[in-house]
């Protein structure tokens, strides 16, 4: 896989310079650049999911077993 890191500033002010790794995702995080040596952390970053669902004519979820217009199942 191939995550996003940044460095970790000194001091305030300083730069932050962001870039990928790639390495498994068994791996820990790094916690330093491999060819630095500066300090880094991998930034988390938000996914995209994807949900749909089938509507019956009324626009009420076709077979599902949630909460909608007629209560709680």
């Amino acid at each position: 896989m191939t995550y996003l890191y940044e460095t970790i500033p000194a001091s305030e002010g300083d730069p932050v310079k962001q870039f990928e790794i790639k390495q498994p995702a068994s791996e820990a995080p790094l916690t330093k650049h491999p060819e630095t040596g500066e300090p880094i952390r991998r930034v988390i970053l938000g996914g995209w999911g994807l949900m749909t669902s089938k509507v019956d004519g009324d626009g009420s979820p076709a077979g599902s077993c949630g909460c909608g217009p007629s209560g709680c199942c």
